[in-house]
């Protein structure tokens, strides 16, 4: 599970990151059944043109559904949501059920830069044939992206989809890079280019939004 988190209102970005590093990810890494859990705080750079369109997120990784429904019904889940007020608008806050496709698994650095971005297909597209589309053919000509070091894409569950529904977002695609320079050189590749020139067969005509972080690992 993907949780895509805006700060409370009046809360800094310093304060709100080090209240979610410090005090709400010990009560999450508390929850029974977790079995990995990840934060990904944005740049402080990133602020400087102003608000990103989400302040960080959180991967939660748990066996299956039957045990995400265990988890929910927990004691130490339910102190976890009542202490999101704290420090989250949690009128804002989205959550999606998303399946991890490994496109590129390569080795990451403590310091590398994550970039996280917030996909919307393209709205004649039936979702499982964009999942297809995106996992097969889009995400490996990404994955040429020789600084590229790792790829994943978070697919969300096609049960999100049922009785004409349609989540906040059809996905995230998650790539790391050794850092920010590496990051930028990759826009001046070939497989960057074919990337881009790919992207209209998938994707909303809308831009992607995008945020640029570092990755916190509070249980792995």
């Amino acid at each position: 599970m993907c949780e895509l988190v805006k700060r409370r209102p009046g809360l800094d970005v310093e304060a709100f990151q080090a209240y979610w590093r410090e005090v709400h990810g010990p009560i999450v890494s508390s929850i029974p059944g977790l079995r990995r859990y990840v934060q990904s705080h944005p740049l402080p750079g990133g602020y400087r043109n102003g608000e990103l369109p989400f302040d960080g997120v959180a991967e939660l990784w748990v066996d299956d559904k039957d045990a995400l429904r265990a988890m929910a019904g927990t004691a130490a889940f339910a102190a976890a949501k009542a202490d999101e007020p704290n420090f989250i608008d949690t009128d804002a806050l989205i959550e999606l059920v998303v399946d991890e496709v490994v496109v590129k698994d390569g080795p990451v650095g403590p310091d590398a830069i994550k970039s996280i971005g917030f996909v919307r297909f393209r709205s004649d597209l039936e979702p499982d044939a964009a999942q297809r589309y995106w996992r097969d053919v889009h995400g490996p000509i990404a994955a040429g992206i020789d600084v590229l070091r790792r790829y994943v894409q978070s697919h969300v569950r096609l049960g999100a989809y049922r009785d004409g529904n349609r989540p906040a977002w059809d996905g995230m695609a998650m790539t790391w890079f050794d850092s920010v320079e590496d990051m930028r050189h990759s826009a001046t590749t070939d497989a960057y280019r074919a990337t881009i020139a790919d992207g209209p067969l998938l994707l909303d005509a809308g831009p992607t939004p995008t945020i640029l972080c570092r990755e916190l690992v509070m249980i792995d």
